[in-house]
């Protein structure tokens, strides 16, 4: 009985070691202690930098930060939710493997649960986890460092897994591991990639729903609905603290809608459409899934000395250090319609073929579902290439518009598309199909597939011009000749990797025929799908990122070095002064952040007002809206190269008193009014804070002081002195969801001023005014995410222990 089980259990003890061995054999320079270059990791430290010494220094987490764009909450860039105790299941099912290598594992891991939910034999499942999880994307992602995304991507298999166990009347454990995975989906803190997500998971419910009707099973469906729900309730819960800060957030930020009443035409409830759609996959791009380079792949790729650029540069007479420099220096070899690009969404070639082939005989219940959702995904990829379907989403679907990059819309392609796949081949390996058919509709798919290689790797050099919308720019000053050669190497690199798929696809249809010939055991072909599907998949991300991406530890938790200019503003000792940096696109830089508070910063979700500040007055150079912010230095570029800093001696300060306000009847004539004002006399007040404005009268005391004396990110104190009531306003950001302003310890209005800023009404003497953000969520969620994630481990548990008793019972 023992040897028994042990044999039952072998096929996924070999699959977690195989996963294990594959994962640390990629990423092996993370055995020697070396760890991987991520830009949005390296841009993470910067913004993150004050957050993570307070919480060094204190233990608390200070929910805000005035390193960024004057100020913002912290809750989308870096807090620990400690009470969230399914955490720790994440870390246990990463093997504690460092980032970005648990990732990956997971992406194993999480499909191969999947596949064996569905039904899936464990070998076949084991290849398909290691075509899914070799999906170029997610290894792209990670070079770029988008860790929660991928971290979101790894557990969308494993939470649909315990929605169809629930429907397939597994109530208790379906339920339980819905609710457990779905926990950690969302604690991954990526909510666009748990949006599409639920976009698979309502297309594949529709699809029950229709057939549980057919089947007379409707109060079966009702059921495994009901236990869903609970799932979600408690999953909801589980995370309910990260969920209520994005839900206080977002309405706030450039993901909610803006107050202002221009350009109309381009505005949501979200973000604005030529923003949202501004990473939009071209529609020829699209064939990309099935041949990775049909684009060019990167937007840099290094030729080297055996391109057709090298050859011309050498025809030409340039020399050969010129020459070599220029070939492996990364050149614009993309040639889409998107800005730029990390790298192509590709699937696999022998995946894309399978797929194919699945539509012809993978059954009804699978298909549809599947096939309609990869469609719809395709077409919200295409963006502003397809406008018409994207604004029915943006306008009919709620919550699409709150995100941006529509491209990104691909990765439940990258989930449906081997799903299927591996339906095909279970039919074909499991099934007991009749064989001369599927036989029949085998080479029906590899003509087309195959053909399709064919022909674009045969006649694609006509076919297409190999042009970017912005070789204008990359190649301007090249002589023609240089440009011609480019793209001919553009050309070139979509031949050969035309050809390329063509033999993975060959190579498949070979072993699937002779497995339908019984010239073949399952066995063997299952190994020969294995190994088309590692190289391929393998040798294409190695592309993206391989071990030239890696650096020693030291260099990636200090990313940053000060400069000179850095170390003379950082002797200032007033805790709060600001900085805009020109040696930098100064709002999509973090490096900034990391020595100083910045007027810029990077981030997706800054606050929508401040972004509009930028947008309409800072990026005009309005030098009063910059020394409202108290922009006591600039830092630009000397003589020499060198950064060099700047004192402005117009900066206001941290708080100061005005003479009078001006009031103005809404958001568009509040920022107006910016264009011409003395911040320093008036403060321009929004008609909705007329109650707590109107009773002050302006007496002006030219005595009055007012002073910082005690800073921290969440928490800023001033002592002020005036003979007579005065209106002060703090060149700090306005956010009326956690800030309280306290008057002597009493709690006392405060209002916006000047668009972004804080302002209130003193009264005469000397007091003591201090700012506390305490937002309301965070203590009550806490305890609510403590107490639902400890139900949830518990009710795994026993769950888990139930199906075990009553497996063993049922074998009795």
């Amino acid at each position: 009985m023992k040897n028994l089980s042990f044999k039952k259990l072998l096929p996924f003890i070999a699959a977690i070691a195989v996963f294990f061995v594959l994962t640390m054999s990629y990423f092996n320079p993370l055995i020697e202690g070396k760890r991987l270059m991520q830009g949005d990791i390296s841009h993470f430290r910067g913004m993150s930098k004050e957050i993570v010494d307070y919480r060094a220094k204190t233990g608390e987490e200070p929910l805000w930060t005035n390193s960024m764009f004057g100020g913002m909450p912290a809750y989308q860039i870096s807090v620990q939710y400690k009470a969230n105790l399914i955490k720790h299941i994440d870390q246990l099912l990463q093997l504690g493997l460092p980032n970005p290598a648990g990732f990956v594992f997971l992406y194993f891991l999480g499909f191969f649960i999947l596949l064996l939910v569905l039904g899936v034999d464990p070998w076949l499942s084991l290849a398909g986890a290691i075509a899914y999880a070799f999906s170029s994307y997610f290894f792209i992602i990670l070079s770029a460092g988008h860790n929660s995304k991928a971290h979101a991507i790894a557990y969308m298999a494993p939470v649909l897994a315990g929605i169809i166990l629930t429907f397939r009347k597994k109530y208790l454990i379906g339920g339980v591991l819905t609710a457990i995975f779905l926990s950690l989906e969302i604690s991954a803190n990526h909510l666009q990639i748990t949006y599409y997500l639920l976009l698979i998971v309502v297309a594949y419910g529709i699809n029950e729903f229709i057939f549980k009707i057919r089947e007379k099973e409707f109060g079966s469906f009702l059921k495994a609905f009901g236990v869903l729900l609970v799932a979600v309730f408690l999953a909801i819960l589980t995370n309910i603290t990260t969920l209520w800060a994005t839900y206080d957030y977002t309405p706030y930020t450039t993901r909610g809608k803006s107050e202002l009443t221009s350009n109309k035409k381009d505005r949501s409830s979200g973000l604005d459409r030529e923003y949202a759609t501004g990473w939009s996959y071209g529609i020829p791009e699209t064939m990309t899934l099935l041949i990775p380079d049909f684009n060019g792949g990167a937007s840099g790729v290094a030729l080297g000395t055996k391109s057709a650029t090298y050859k011309a540069l050498q025809a030409n007479n340039i020399p050969e250090e010129q020459a070599q420099g220029f070939v492996n220096q990364k050149l614009p070899m993309y040639w889409g319609t998107q800005p730029n690009t990390s790298g192509p969404v590709y699937v696999g070639a022998i995946i894309f073929f399978l797929f194919i082939f699945g539509l012809l005989i993978v059954e009804n219940r699978y298909r549809w579902w599947i096939l309609g959702i990869t469609i719809i995904s395709i077409l919200l990829s295409w963006g502003k290439n397809f406008m018409p379907f994207t604004n029915f989403f943006f306008d009919y679907i709620p919550g699409y518009s709150k995100f941006r990059a529509v491209s990104m819309t691909l990765v439940i392609a990258e989930l449906t598309m081997p799903l299927l796949a591996i339906f095909a081949l279970k039919k074909v390996f499991q099934d007991g199909i009749n064989k001369q058919v599927v036989l029949k509709k085998l080479l029906y798919t590899f003509y087309v597939v195959g053909g399709i290689c064919l022909i674009i790797a045969l006649f694609g050099s006509s076919l297409f011009s190999f042009a970017n919308p912005n070789d204008a720019n990359y190649f301007k000053g090249l002589p023609d000749w240089l440009v011609a050669a480019i793209r001919q190497d553009r050309a070139s690199m979509l031949r050969f990797d035309a050809f390329r798929s063509l033999v993975f696809i060959a190579v498949a249809t070979v072993a699937i025929w002779a497995f339908l010939k019984d010239k073949l055991k399952m066995q063997w072909a299952v190994v020969i799908l294995i190994l088309g599907f590692l190289v391929d998949g393998w040798a294409v991300n190695k592309r993206y990122l391989n071990n030239d991406d890696f650096a020693r530890k030291s260099e990636i938790e200090n990313p940053f070095q000060p400069s000179q200019a850095d170390l003379m503003i950082m002797k200032d000792t007033d805790p709060n002064y600001r900085v805009l940096n020109l040696m930098v696109d100064p709002f999509n830089d973090a490096s900034t952040s990391y020595f100083h508070k910045s007027i810029g910063g990077y981030h997706g979700a800054k606050l929508r007002r401040y972004q509009e500040l930028i947008e309409q007055q800072i990026s005009k150079n309005n030098q009063n809206v910059l020394n409202m912010l108290n922009t006591k230095y600039f830092i630009g570029r000397g003589q020499d190269g060198s950064p060099v800093p700047q004192l402005n001696m117009a900066a206001l300060g941290n708080a100061w008193f005005v003479d009078n306000y001006r009031l103005v009847p809404n958001a568009d004539s509040e920022l107006t009014a910016l264009s011409k004002f003395e911040p320093a006399k008036t403060a321009i007040v929004d008609v909705r804070f007329k109650g707590l404005v109107e009773k002050y009268n302006s007496q002006k005391d030219t005595t009055a002081s007012i002073k910082l004396t005690d800073y921290a990110p969440n928490k800023l104190d001033y002592v002020y002195k005036a003979g007579s009531d005065q209106l002060a306003v703090f060149s700090e950001i306005y956010y009326e969801k956690g800030w309280n302003a306290y008057v002597d310890g009493k709690l006392t209005p405060h209002f916006r001023a000047d668009y972004v800023l804080r302002s209130m009404v003193l009264p005469a003497g000397e007091h003591k005014v201090e700012f506390r953000f305490e937002p309301t969520f965070f203590k009550t969620g806490e305890r609510v995410s403590f107490a639902s994630s400890l139900l949830l481990i518990l009710l795994l548990l026993g769950g888990g222990g139930f199906e075990i008793w009553n497996g063993n019972r049922k074998k009795q």
